[in-house]
């Protein structure tokens, strides 16, 4: 059961990335407005838009799981860190606790590594 559970939760993880990769690449413009409305440069969307979409199927297929965990947990708590300062708003608080938890996860994650459903299981027979 906790293979099945292990391969189920990195597919919950990596949908929120997959889904927001995809809304920043049809909203682009708008979304690089967004970021440099906090100080970054537009081009930082891309490298974020590639991060969003290659991490989280490498965590699906289970290639390089640590790795990818971490990277998307430090991206969660860039983010964080980044965008989501204003703790007056209940929504931004409750974002910011989200990509913190979402850290934990990730950092759990790599912490334990992929189980038998795989491809870093079965590289490592």
């Amino acid at each position: 059961m906790s293979n099945l559970l292990d391969l189920i939760s990195r597919i919950f993880l990596s949908l929120v990335f997959l889904i927001n990769g995809y809304s920043k690449i049809t909203n682009i413009d708008g979304t690089i407005g967004w970021m440099e409305m906090y100080g970054l440069p537009g081009f930082f969307i891309y490298p974020a838009i590639l991060l969003e979409f290659i991490a989280p199927i490498l965590l699906i297929i289970g290639y390089q799981v640590r790795l990818m965990s971490v990277a998307l947990g430090l991206f969660c708590l860039a983010t964080a860190i980044i965008f989501l300062r204003d703790f007056a708003d209940p929504m931004t608080l409750t974002n910011f606790l989200k990509n913190v938890a979402l850290a934990g996860g990730f950092f759990i994650l790599a912490i334990n590594g992929p189980k038998e459903f795989s491809i870093d299981h079965r590289i490592s027979k």
